[in-house]
């Protein structure tokens, strides 16, 4: 048996996904100029983070970035409020490989959507979001491959933001690497994520 995993033909499921969140994401920073005064503005500030990820075959990730948000947008929507931030980023993933623990650097950059209940006042939001990530070298491990050193990834993640100005950030994430299917091999990565952010 190969110790390689193998990758069925056709497109990747997740490319919907991933094609999905970007469409999302570009319509809302368009619309952005017939959006109304932010009902979060005192949340809508910078951040550095640290985040950590684990995954199959003792595989971890570890991450520092920084965010940036859309000042000038949010919309209402079911209740709450939706507004947007840039997301940049480095660290690295390490996993078993054939020869021992293997390490690829990751650098990385997206757009993300968090939504919180109570008209954008409550302390408790949802976030999706999606982007690109580089890895150098290509990620391998014991079982598989990515295909390319270029990939999309996308995240859902749940959060909380608490402190006498709410500095402080907690989100628990799912986030998929993957080419979709542009290449072979294209097994995806998956992370189960903890980050904690500074806002300032």
């Amino acid at each position: 048996m190969s110790s390689i995993q193998t990758v069925r033909p056709g497109r990747h499921p997740v490319f919907s996904i991933h094609c999905g969140l970007a469409i999302g994401l570009a319509l809302g920073w368009m619309g952005s100029a017939a959006a109304q005064e932010p009902a979060v503005s005192e949340l809508a500030t910078r951040s550095v983070y640290v985040q950590a990820g684990v995954a199959r075959e003792d595989t971890q990730a570890w991450i520092v970035g920084t965010t940036v948000p859309w000042k000038q947008w949010s919309a209402p929507w079911a209740g709450g409020a939706l507004r947007g931030h840039w997301d940049l980023y480095l660290g690295q993933w390490a996993a078993d490989g054939a020869t021992g623990r293997t390490h690829s650097t990751v650098l990385g950059a997206g757009a993300a959507l968090q939504w919180r209940p109570a008209q954008g006042h409550s302390p408790w939001f949802i976030e999706a979001g999606t982007g690109l990530n580089y890895a150098k070298p290509r990620f391998i491990t014991a079982t598989k491959e990515m295909g390319t050193r270029l990939n999309f990834a996308s995240h859902l993640a749940v959060g909380y933001q608490h402190g006498a100005q709410q500095e402080h950030e907690w989100q628990l994430r799912i986030q998929h690497s993957s080419n979709g299917s542009l290449k072979k091999p294209n097994p995806g990565q998956n992370f189960l994520q903890l980050r904690y952010a500074r806002h300032f």
